[in-house]
């Protein structure tokens, strides 16, 4: 008998253990996600900065392109009313925004190209652009963390931690449906 409760105590402490273990990758996948989140917001940020010292150099173009200018403080909006809190969704917006600038830039650069302030504004493109690809590479570590908190928080037994404890509900990864509607391949589900 004495051998019996001594395997009880064992693998309830084991069960325990496991329990921790999972309750507490649970949360470090949540932290990651929300750190992941950050990061976007921070390049988006970044990018608002470079947006703020090309709207001065796009004063000159303001004879030509007027509207230029609304969609520039359009995307500084846009990226400012970010949330916090993850949301993939509330991204859409911002990455539209930013695509409509930068084909806007290039027609204005393309149709006026002897303008004084061109070079400046096209390294300031370059430097947009650079923050778009550091955008991108953001968003895909946030949805790559989004994948891993909801395996962890969906999949047995972390399914069963998760609703017993820590209460976490899935996290909505960003997704493109502007640049999703150019392919023809849908993936089996």
């Amino acid at each position: 008998m004495d051998i019996a409760l001594i395997l009880s105590a064992v693998i309830a402490v084991i069960i325990i253990l496991v329990g921790l273990g999972i309750y507490n990758d649970i949360i470090a996948r949540h932290n990651g996600v929300q750190r992941a989140w950050s990061d976007v917001l921070v390049y988006e940020r970044q990018k608002t900065k470079v947006l703020d010292q090309l709207q001065k150099v796009l004063a000159d173009f303001m004879v030509f392109e007027s509207s230029l200018l609304e969609k520039i403080t359009g995307l500084r909006s846009a990226i400012n009313a970010l949330p916090a809190g993850a949301n993939g969704n509330a991204l859409t917006n911002v990455e539209t925004a930013s695509r409509e600038v930068m084909g806007g830039l290039r027609i204005a650069f393309e149709a006026y190209p002897d303008l004084k302030a061109s070079e400046a504004a096209n390294n300031m493109m370059r430097e947009i652009a650079e923050q778009q690809e550091n955008v991108g590479a953001a968003i895909t570590i946030y949805n790559r963390n989004v994948e891993l908190f909801n395996n962890a928080i969906e999949m047995f037994p972390g399914s069963v931690v998760n609703g017993l404890f820590n209460k976490k509900i899935r996290v909505t990864p960003f997704s493109d449906t502007e640049a999703s509607q150019g392919f023809s391949y849908t993936p089996n589900a």
